[in-house]
């Protein structure tokens, strides 16, 4: 390995004698610069040529970039041999200001921990997917009538789970289906315990109604048991076992059960047919599908359990052009790291075909999306479970399924190119992948055009320059109350051509009058913008671009006050008033810098983007206010603030007692019925009723 001989940045050379020696800001600037550059070159040279994962920081210590390595000294030696100029990877290497690594045992571990600490720092330079798992399953609630649910959470061992599936709407079709053709109870125990007489569903054929003795525990367990071989994948199984119920029944002259059973089997076989699914071994897979154009990537994720094909989800992760161009950059001929390509047979089943990339696609193409594919697998399946197939468009790191497998305790396979019904499952996923990408172009470029038709509307480009509409920053306020109660602000963000739900904040306002909007706008703009004023004034912290706000002419002037008694600038201010019998598309903008008002017209495309922000605030803004009534009303704040009463003790105590009403009255002999509730806690929950 050659020694890493990287031209550190020229120092500023001393001024002569008798010149002035105090140094400018930009040569103090340049010799701490050279002197960072120097301590990297050292630690550079000192790595160990062991595999392990390194991170990259700036001066303000946020962290630019992660990736993972078989050799530490030969991958991070990469970045500084030479002298990248303007390119991306140049940009990133001029802001590192310290390095940190961490070794490991080997490439699997390096790869699980490279993904683990992508997902949970979001660097900069690194393709980042939002960290969503948050999907559905259909649950089986442990009782002796057991009942079927749609669950979204942390799983409980109790209860069984079959899943997970794409989409809500997939789970409750499956629960429907489940009605139809098993006819198990979906009602909440405290409804089962209580009923008299059977429901509307035993009416219309879609329970067995338990509760109240219509059908014995035996029946009604070989139901559930049928049930769950369902969603184990063994349809055929189920199917010949209701065709020999049905033939039995029809032996003992019973016609009508026969029917009633005919009927579920068609219902089945109904269900079955329309998704065309492959009853054969691979009962749980997942289809990985990867498109990269226009500068935007998607990945579409199909599920396929018990041999259902349940649905899609697509995925569009950000930085790929910054992470692509640092990979292609650093990488010397025959390195290792994340732009490497995987072999041929990478992820290839035996009698299947596998190649690194579609015949048709450029092979600069086939690389980015293989490193947006593996970007993907190995932060999605990283602390969840991955199904012991995975169908991909593009072939895979070996490495990575070797991870995964590692860390899921069964062997994963990937399949590149597959034949058959995986074949057909995986053309879905491409298909999908492809509609939903040209959806999120079209929209993309929609919200573009409407960007700058506001920045042209507004006259918010400096001066003879052409504004970067990517960083423009828009910030929307609204107030919301009922009648004055539970007053809350909202401040939602527009940035990058889109709203950003994760910069959203919501204000609780007090002290002020019920009802008072305007002091309620001059208490949060203050709260929002008196340390950005500070800050700004130091050179620190960004203001927005423009600052909306929900109301007119009052509204503005209050916002004015505030501006001016922080001391930025009034242009920023605009009030979004409602037209005349407050139509959708007749808002005008009213200035607080004394402007006159400007009505966009119902076509504008700036009109459309104001009216777009305008409601999400709304939107934003009612949520909360509501959530914090019903706080206050129900007076649940008051059990959260009990030591030792949870989320799950206070759903008990509050189902127990019919609300908080019901618990403030109830004695402590009382509250110790409540399961998990002791003695000392119900002393204390009666003392804080009280």
């Amino acid at each position: 390995m050659n020694e890493v001989q990287q031209t550190p940045p020229p120092v500023p050379v001393p001024p002569p004698p008798g010149a002035a020696a105090e140094p400018s800001a930009a040569e103090v600037a340049a010799a701490a610069q050279a002197a960072r550059w120097q301590r990297l070159l050292l630690e550079v040279a000192a790595l160990p040529a062991l595999p392990g994962v390194y991170r990259y920081f700036d001066v303000n210590d946020q962290l630019l970039y992660v990736g993972k390595a078989r050799s530490l000294k030969k991958r991070v030696s990469s970045y500084f041999q030479k002298d990248h100029g303007g390119t991306r990877i140049g940009h990133m290497v001029g802001r590192i200001a310290r390095l940190e690594t961490t070794v490991v045992r080997s490439e699997a571990e390096a790869l699980l921990l490279e993904n683990n600490l992508i997902k949970t720092q979001n660097p900069r330079f690194n393709i980042l997917f939002r960290d969503d798992k948050s999907y559905p399953y259909l649950k089986l609630v442990s009782h002796e009538f057991p009942r079927v649910a749609y669950f979204r959470g942390a799983v409980d061992r109790k209860h069984r789970y079959f899943g997970p599936y794409p989409s809500a709407w997939a789970v409750k079709e499956g629960i429907q289906l489940l009605q139809k053709v098993f006819r198990l109870r979906t009602c909440e125990d405290t409804v089962f315990n209580n009923r008299t007489r059977p429901c509307l569903l035993f009416q219309i054929r879609r329970c067995s109604g338990p509760c109240v003795g219509e059908i014995s525990p035996r029946q009604y367990a070989e139901d559930v048991h049928q049930a769950v071989r369902f969603l184990d994948g063994q349809t055929q199984e189920v199917l010949d076992g209701l065709q020999a119920e049905m033939m039995d029944a029809a032996a003992r002259l019973e016609f009508e059960k026969a029917a009633e059973v005919r009927n579920r089997i068609s219902a089945l076989s109904r269900v079955l047919h329309q998704q065309s699914v492959d009853t054969g071994e691979d009962r749980d897979a997942d289809v990985l599908a990867v498109k990269v154009q226009g500068g935007r990537a998607c990945v579409n994720l199909a599920m396929v359990r018990g041999g259902r094909h349940l649905g899609d989800r697509a995925y569009f992760p950000t930085h790929v052009d910054d992470a692509v161009a640092l990979a292609r950059e650093a990488m010397p001929d025959g390195d290792d790291g994340v732009a490497s390509a995987p072999p041929a047979d990478a992820g290839g089943g035996v009698g299947e075909a596998a190649s690194t990339a579609p015949q048709d696609a450029p092979a600069g193409l086939a690389e980015v999306e293989t490193q947006v594919l593996e970007a993907f697998i190995g932060q999605h399946y990283l602390g969840a479970d991955c199904p012991p197939l995975l169908v991909t468009s593009h072939a895979v790191d070996r490495a990575l399924l070797a991870a995964l497998a590692g860390q899921c305790g069964h062997k994963v396979a990937a399949l590149h190119q597959p034949r058959e019904q995986r074949r057909a499952w995986l053309d879905m996923a491409i298909q999908g992948c492809e509609l939903a990408l040209a959806r999120l172009l079209a929209e993309e470029g929609s919200q573009q055009a409407r960007t700058r038709a506001l920045v042209e509307a507004l006259d918010l480009a400096p001066e003879g320059a052409d504004p970067d509409l990517a960083t423009l920053r828009i910030e929307c306020f609204d107030i919301s109350h009922t009648a004055g109660e539970a007053t809350q602000a909202s401040c939602v963000v527009f940035e990058n051509h889109r709203m950003q739900p994760a910069q959203y904040r919501r204000f609780n306002i007090t002290g002020i009058t019920g009802g008072d909007d305007y002091a309620a706008m001059r208490q949060v703009l203050t709260r929002r913008y008196a340390r950005l004023a500070e800050a700004a004034q130091q050179g620190e912290g960004r203001l927005p671009d423009l600052v909306l706000v929900d109301g007119g002419r009052g509204q503005v002037a209050m916002a004015r006050e505030v501006f001016e008694s922080l001391g930025l600038d009034l242009r920023l201010i605009v009030g979004v008033e409602k037209g005349e019998g407050r139509k959708v598309g007749l808002e005008e903008l009213v200035f607080a810098d004394g402007r006159d008002k400007v009505y966009l017209g119902m076509d504008s495309a700036a009109l459309m983007l104001v009216a777009q922000i305008r409601d999400e605030a709304h939107r934003f803004a009612i949520t909360g206010m509501r959530a914090r009534r019903a706080s206050v009303r129900t007076g649940s704040s008051r059990l959260e603030d009990i030591a030792g009463v949870g989320p799950k003790k206070r759903a008990k105590l509050l189902q127990r007692f019919g609300g908080i009403k019901g618990v403030a009255a109830a004695s402590v002999d009382d509250l110790i019925t409540v399961d998990g509730i002791s003695r000392e806690l119900a002393e204390e929950i009666y003392r804080a009723l009280r």
